[in-house]
């Protein structure tokens, strides 16, 4: 192993916590100058490249190529794939959005993003969700349990949901075996749609006509337009899950055939672009191309800059003093709300490995404690809400929302104003029953 690796200074994760308070303060210090992209990319690139001299001079440019490749290029393919063909989906007619309505949207997308993945389900569903509610004064806390359920917890039943899941799917996991997780995936889903149906009503009450939506005498019917990017859609998914190693071994030997599962994403989003009217996608949706490379710009400083803190985590993670499931969940889903989820779900798995005779007669699954999976894969997913950038779709709903004017929180406003208040409790009181 490589000695730098294995004695990485901690001051080579400085670049990244100053890429985390960009993101934190400049909306709050200098909000015109950061609403430009550009600026963003300025940043990303600023950060980014003294951090990847440093690792390339010290040996390191395997890693940071892996991180860029096989990390970050499959996730900004599929998260922009996803933003355009749900881009040419359009949903019209009159929605009168009483709570238990916007209850029941959040329901629906919680059990979507299990089968077509907590990006799927977040980029199909966050512009219906916004324009049933564009009539509400109060619009905002409906963004953030949409965050929570339908861009994280909704995610855990199978490895399509998230990618820490595929991770450890690959690693032996079967695919059925995150139905096990059934209870504790409807416990979480019913604490917050129970707490966000109250929200709601609150915010109704308020509000005294929150339902006296822009209907007239003839409302206009519910009524989908270019269903034809559910074939597109169908396509990434199953790309998604049958173009891995696991189907195609040669993947294992040489990583760069996996860019077929590149190749057919960006060929179903260059297909919906082109068989869908722009009158649809510009108009009607009110689709722009300012979410998708605002991820862009931000993801790429902060996969790069990323780099060191995974590498100190992955040389130094049997320095954890954690041994019990419940160490596991916190250890991960701390971690995952700030770092990829994906990378530090399986720096736990390879931690649980060799932990095996710890547990004697355990059940296992994927050769460790099912208990030590259940754990992993629980903190990875539900803690990737914490912060807009634990997951992947997170970054873009609250972009998506913004554009549609929506006044989100800042970074540091999500974390102490919902995150901390609402989501933890929930996730506390989650590891206490089934840990």
């Amino acid at each position: 192993m490589n000695g730098f690796i294995e004695h990485i200074p901690l001051w080579l994760t400085i670049p990244f916590v100053l890429m985390l308070l960009f993101i934190a303060l400049g909306p709050l210090f200098f909000e015109e100058w950061w609403e430009n992209n550009r600026n963003k990319l300025i940043v990303s690139l600023a950060l980014g490249i003294p951090t990847s001299i440093i690792l390339i001079t010290k040996g390191l440019g395997l890693e940071l190529s892996h991180q860029l490749l096989f990390d970050y290029v499959p996730f900004i393919v599929l998260l922009g794939a996803l933003f355009i063909i749900t881009g040419g989906i359009h949903l019209s007619g009159d929605i009168n959005t009483k709570p238990w309505i916007n209850t029941s949207m959040l329901a629906i997308g919680g059990l979507l993003a299990s089968f077509m993945g907590t990006t799927g389900a977040a980029m199909l569903l966050i512009r219906p969700v916004i324009k049933a509610n564009a009539h509400r004064k109060h619009n905002v806390h409906t963004i953030l349990f949409f965050i929570a359920i339908v861009a994280n917890a909704g995610g855990i039943l199978t490895p399509l949901g998230d990618p820490p899941l595929f991770l450890l799917y690959l690693h032996g996991a079967t695919f059925g075996w995150f139905f096990g997780l059934f209870n504790e995936w409807l416990f979480v889903l019913v604490a917050l749609l129970s707490i966000f149906h109250v929200v709601d009503w609150y915010y109704c009450k308020k509000e005294k006509k929150c339902t006296a939506q822009r209907i007239h005498e003839s409302p206009k019917p519910l009524r989908i337009k270019g269903t034809h990017n559910f074939i597109f859609l169908i396509g990434v998914i199953l790309s998604v899950a049958f173009i891995n190693g696991n189907y195609i071994p040669q993947i294992h030997h040489n990583h760069y055939i996996g860019f077929l599962r590149e190749g057919i994403i960006g060929l179903m989003a260059l297909l919906s672009i082109v068989t869908t009217k722009n009158k649809l996608r510009y108009k009607d949706n009110k689709f722009t191309w300012s979410p998708i490379i605002e991820v862009t710009y931000l993801f790429l400083g902060i996969f790069i800059t990323m780099v060191p803190a995974l590498l100190i985590l992955k040389a130094d993670a049997s320095l954890f003093t954690i041994n019990k499931p419940w160490q596991f969940y916190y250890a991960t889903g701390g971690l995952s709300a700030f770092l990829d989820n994906a990378p530090t779900a399986i720096s736990f798995f390879n931690l649980a490995e060799g932990m095996t005779s710890q547990f004697p007669g355990a059940i296992l699954a994927a050769n460790i404690p099912e208990k030590l999976l259940s754990a992993i894969s629980m903190g990875a997913v539900f803690f990737g809400s914490m912060t807009y950038i634990g997951n992947g779709p997170n970054f873009m709903v609250k972009a998506i929302a913004v554009e549609n004017n929506i006044a989100m929180p800042s970074f540091l406003g999500y974390i102490f104003k919902f995150s901390l208040i609402v989501l933890l409790p929930v996730y506390v009181i989650t590891q206490l029953i089934f840990m």
